[in-house]
């Protein structure tokens, strides 16, 4: 069967096999890449001042520190120090009470108050599972005939009826920051066993991490299927 292959089928077959090798080096690459470059950004300008003086002070012997690569590494280095400092401290009375001092002063400045309120929020809830339901969800979306993951943020009630409603954010893929905010039934949610760690890992590999087997209907709806099915007879 392969011997029949003409010339252009096989390099197009071997073209497919190269890139499906190489596509989840180059993600890979894409996602450490953003990281390093977000990471080494937040503290370029107060680390490339610092290296651009010494090396005006004695170029001769540090005349090398001015190069791009070397205050990128450098600035990701001094990044990544400050971010193991923060955690250190978090960890202590004295950054506990620092931290309370900073969330103070930033609730004072309208908007600043806002994004840092509702981020530190969002990665609470994440850590910790709502009541009544189970963190990593599945709803419909965009029609009823499919799903897509999502995690539950709150738990509310509708406004004369009390129907527990759930606000489900829905990351996109492969970068889970940003997505989308559902307001979904409860009945309508379908609960899965998984932690967010799955999650994330699922939605980051585009579901090629994923278990074999997972839920699709919501539990009302396996019950009502479950129920009509009639009992084999005597």
């Amino acid at each position: 069967m392969s011997a029949s292959l003409t010339l252009g089928q096989r390099l197009q077959r071997l073209f497919l096999t190269g890139l499906l090798t190489l596509l989840p080096l180059w993600l890979t690459w894409v996602v450490v890449k953003f990281v390093f470059v977000l990471l080494g950004d937040l503290s370029k300008p107060l680390v490339e001042p610092s290296l651009r003086g010494i090396a005006e002070g004695n170029p001769l012997t540090f005349g090398w520190l001015i190069e791009p690569w070397v205050q990128n590494a450098l600035a990701l280095v001094a990044t990544v120090l400050v971010i193991l400092l923060a955690g250190w401290l978090t960890r202590r009375v004295i950054g506990q009470r620092l931290l309370g001092w900073f969330e103070a002063l930033i609730g004072h400045i309208p908007l600043a108050s806002t994004i840092y309120g509702s981020a530190r929020k969002l990665l609470d809830i994440l850590q910790t599972k709502p009541d009544g339901t189970q963190r990593v969800v599945l709803i419909d979306f965009p029609h009823n005939e499919m799903k897509t993951l999502g995690f539950v943020t709150r738990v509310m009630r509708e406004q004369g009826t009390g129907r527990e409603l759930a606000a489900v954010y829905v990351p996109t893929t492969p970068n889970p920051t940003s997505g989308y905010l559902e307001i979904v039934p409860m009945e309508k949610i379908t609960p899965t066993d998984w932690n967010v760690d799955q999650a994330m890992s699922f939605i980051i590999s585009g579901g090629a991490v994923a278990p074999d087997s997972i839920p699709f209907s919501p539990p009302s709806q396996t019950g009502t299927h479950t129920s009509a099915t009639p009992p084999p007879s005597a």
